[in-house]
Parts: C-alpha cells; structure tokens; sequence
C-alpha cells in the first residue's frame, strides 16, 4: 500500500478555513434559535394566567360544532349520539363538576335568587351566530352597543324565530311555576291522621320511610288487638 500524499499548506489551509465558516455557521444557527426561544418565552410569560384553559375551551367549542353540524347533516340528534358515547365514569366526573360548578345554596335573597334564574336561562340560548353578530355590529355602527345617550327605538328587527324563542321560554317558567305552586288537592277518603297540615307532611315523610316496617303494628292499634 503507497504512502499517502502529504498535503500541502494551501490545502491544509483550506480544509482550516472550511472547517471555521462551518463553525461560525452552527454558532449563528444557534445564535439565532436561542432568540426566537427567548422571544417566545417572554410572549408565554406575558400570556393571561388561564390563556392554556381558554385555549383548550376554544378548541373545543369548535370540534363541538363542527361534530354537531356533521350530525345534523346525516340526520342525527347530536346530543344522543355524543351521550351513547360518554362512559359511566366520564359522567358521573361530569355530574361533579356541574354541581361544584352550579351548587344549590338555598334562597338567601331575591337577587340571589334572580341571578341563578338568569343563569339558567341563558343556557336554554342557541348558539352564537359569529358571523351575524359581525353583520349587525357593521350595520348598526355606534348603536351596536348603545349608551345612555344613544336612540334605539326602530332600529333593530325582531326576528320571528327569536319571538317564538321568548314566547317558549316564557311559557315554560309558567309551567315550571305552577307545577311547584300548586294545591295539593284534599282526599276525603283518606284516614285523618293529622291535626293540621304541617303535621300532615310529617306524617308523610315518616310513612314514606317507616310505612312497610309499621304497617302491621298501625293494623294491630286499629283493631285494639296491639299488645
């Protein structure tokens, strides 16, 4: 095997040469990266404390509507089909959260009271129209967001699906009103048992609970036959 060639200064100076513009080439490469990460740290720093939150809500909302209209468009109820789907962990997990999120605290006041009903009902709303609500925003101009010096009596439309909405959501608090305040009504066959109405409910309660196990012993009093 012959000896290799010895390379001359030229080519060894070369070879220097290639080998330091490939270092200056990495050394700015990473000069380079090492800003864009810098810059995107600073941006994620400056970022709401719930913008991942918000994010993961968005991205959401939008699978959900887009999964809602493909539903629609084959025929299907969407809500049954997304409920087929839900394990029973996945909505035990949900019934959880809808109860930590929405607790009954009981009546404390009327505008208490007030703000819960209007929570309640403004999850009965459709969904948002984004691209009507841009078209009104544009057409109003500064009435789209009107102030206490701003006239707009005549300027907006009803439309007649959003009449029959308030009409169906008024009817149905009626409906929900009147089944809870009604009158139960009186059974003349039934046994007094009672001294006055409050007693009566008591005594509902109690048979409701204890009826199957005392039922023999009322009998025996009945009869005068109780040891």
């Amino acid at each position: 095997m012959d000896d290799e060639k010895p390379k001359s200064f030229a080519e060894k100076q070369a070879e220097r040469m290639k080998r330091l513009r490939n270092l200056h080439t990495m050394r700015n490469e990473a000069r380079s990266h090492n800003h864009k990460e810098v810059i995107a740290e600073d941006a994620r720093n400056n970022l709401p404390a719930n913008y991942e939150s918000r994010k993961r809500r968005a991205e959401w909302t939008l699978n959900d509507q887009k999964e809602r209209e493909e539903a629609k468009s084959r025929g299907e109820d969407y809500d049954r089909v997304k409920l087929l789907n839900v394990t029973a962990v996945e909505a035990e997990k949900m019934e959880r959260m809808r109860k930590k999120k929405n607790p009954d605290q009981g009546f404390s006041d009327f505008e208490a009271a007030s703000f819960r009903q209007y929570n309640r009902l403004i999850k009965t709303l459709p969904q948002k129209d984004m691209e009507r609500y841009e078209e009104q925003k544009e057409k109003y101009g500064e009435a789209f967001y009107a102030g206490p010096n701003t006239i707009i009596h005549g300027i907006h439309e009803d439309r007649p699906e959003a009449v029959d909405n308030l009409v169906k959501s008024v009817e149905d608090q009626i409906a929900k009103r009147n089944k809870y305040s009604r009158r139960r009504t009186h059974n003349d066959d039934a046994d007094i048992d009672y001294i006055n109405e409050r007693n009566a409910k008591f005594n509902k309660k109690l048979d409701r609970f204890y009826g199957e196990h005392t039922a023999e012993i009322k009998q025996n009093l009945e009869r005068g036959t109780a040891v």
